[in-house]
């Protein structure tokens, strides 16, 4: 069986972008995992001076903010475990939403430039060359990236310092939730 061109064509354009929109769906929560390059997200640190750290964690669109921050604080404690430190503050802490719109048309006239509706249908004028703009949703994404700079404190420092945080006791409680069990090998 043959399709005619002038069918196709919209037809192929509809299927596409149900598919692209029905994989867009499917979007799961970013992973625990570190940034990798050409990532845009997953956690990143980097170390600023012998006891001091800023450490990223950037979510996707389907990260909640809540989860991007455990997130952040358990990177935190992983860095100060790592550089043989018990305990850490943060000095500076925030989470920015970065928020983008964007308007998707959809109806017949997104899947052919050419279409246009006849008198009466749609309530279109196409036959007096009044211009027809398709329908359009509008789309708004917002992911969240959370950053902080920590400070790694000694056992004394700690015992001083209200907000100090100990390492061992933060991975314990957030650990087990956040990073997910490694498949057992075969």
């Amino acid at each position: 069986m043959r399709i005619s061109r002038a069918f196709s064509r919209p037809l192929t354009r509809g299927l596409v972008l149900t598919l692209a929109l029905g994989l867009a769906g499917c979007m799961t929560a970013t992973p625990y995992a570190p940034r990798l390059e050409g990532q845009a997200t997953g956690y990143t640190d980097r170390a600023l001076a012998q006891n001091r750290y800023r450490v990223t964690f950037t979510g996707n669109t389907a990260t909640p903010r809540e989860t991007v921050e455990t997130y952040l604080l358990l990177r935190a404690a992983e860095v100060a475990r790592a550089a043989n430190s018990t305990h850490f503050m943060f000095d500076t802490r925030n989470t920015r939403a970065n928020t983008s719109v964007q308007t998707v048309p959809y109806g017949p006239a997104a899947y052919d430039p050419f279409w246009r509706p006849r008198y009466g249908v749609w309530g279109g004028w196409s036959g007096w060359g009044f211009p027809y703009e398709p329908m359009q949703d509008v789309v708004v994404r917002t992911n969240y990236e959370a950053y902080a700079e920590i400070v790694l404190l000694t056992a004394d420092q700690a015992a001083k310092e209200p907000r100090a945080l100990a390492a061992a006791d933060v991975i314990a409680r957030l650990g087990p939730d956040a990073v997910p069990p490694k498949p057992e090998p075969r």
